[in-house]
């Protein structure tokens, strides 16, 4: 009789294992299909649109930037710099010339910039213009040491 006992309990211990390793499979399973969905609809949208990055607080600084295609729809996090120029946007970089000499009529001197990227398909000018106030030059008065060379002996 015990024997028979022994013989139960192994033979129920087996069919507990089996199912729970059918039950683990066919999870896994539904899992791997239902990840294939997501990645096969990531994998259609080649072409996403993405908007400006809007900062969380104030013009500048950390925020968000939403990107779309087709229907879907991701929030990314983005940074605006404060020190910025917001005329042509964080999106768009550019490669400046020098600054031009000052102009006396207007008290400003200017510079052009050809684009060099475009991020997230930003919608960006090939050239633009910029222009900032005249600073006037203040010659330094001679015998006067510059920082961190007095003291030294050549």
């Amino acid at each position: 009789m015990l024997v028979l006992a022994g013989h139960r309990m192994r033979s129920l211990f087996s069919i507990t294992i089996a199912l729970l390793v059918a039950l683990t499979v066919t999870v896994e399973a539904i899992k791997r299909k239902e990840n294939g969905k997501d990645i096969k609809a990531h994998a259609e949208c080649s072409e996403w649109v993405y908007g400006k990055c809007v900062p969380n607080s104030g013009d500048c600084g950390v925020g968000v930037r939403e990107a779309t295609c087709h229907e879907q729809t991701k929030k990314h996090k983005c940074k605006v710099p404060c020190n910025w120029r917001k005329d042509f946007g964080a999106e768009c970089k550019y490669k400046f010339s020098r600054w031009a000499e000052c102009d006396t009529a207007t008290g400003t001197r200017s510079r052009s910039g050809m684009l060099k990227k475009a991020l997230f398909n930003a919608d960006c000018q090939t050239t633009i213009k910029v222009s900032k106030p005249c600073t006037p030059k203040t010659p330094k008065p001679k015998g006067v040491e510059k920082k961190g060379k007095k003291g030294k002996e050549n």
